[in-house]
């Protein structure tokens, strides 16, 4: 249920799960650049985030691949929806998909957007907390 400093923050809340989730993907690229069969994966940001933004909750579910591994950090699950499989420019021939220099630019881009919503956030809270003390 939607609180007053949800509707206060917006959307950026909700921004920054999906900018954590895009990381641990483009991590995931990266460590195994040299893995055989390996297919890159990206999260489709921007139809996740519109999605976010109409139903009040992030578009990227997670799905339990096994009934005991419910609400567990260690869960294997694996978010649905805007998931890609990035399309490679030159692909190996042992089947991996990962260019690594697209994949480190695309971290490096993702990890400035993270900082920009961290920061936007930050300063709305500090505002808030302004007016609250009156400092």
């Amino acid at each position: 249920m939607p609180t007053s400093i949800d509707a206060y923050l917006g959307i950026h809340t909700r921004a920054l799960t999906l900018e954590s989730r895009r990381t641990e993907l483009l991590a995931n690229n990266l460590a195994n650049a040299d893995t055989p069969g390996f297919k890159a994966r990206d999260l489709d940001f921007r139809s996740a985030l519109s999605a976010a933004g109409t139903t009040g909750t992030p578009a990227v579910a997670l799905r339990a691949t096994h009934a005991g591994h419910q609400g567990t950090a260690a869960a294997a699950a694996e978010p649905v929806g805007d998931l890609k499989y990035r399309v490679p420019m030159a692909p190996a021939l042992d089947g991996n998909t990962v260019d690594a220099q697209l994949e480190q630019s695309a971290f490096a881009e993702n990890a400035v957007r993270y900082q920009a919503t961290l920061t936007f956030i930050n300063s709305k809270l500090r505002a808030l907390m302004t007016a609250i003390t009156g400092q």
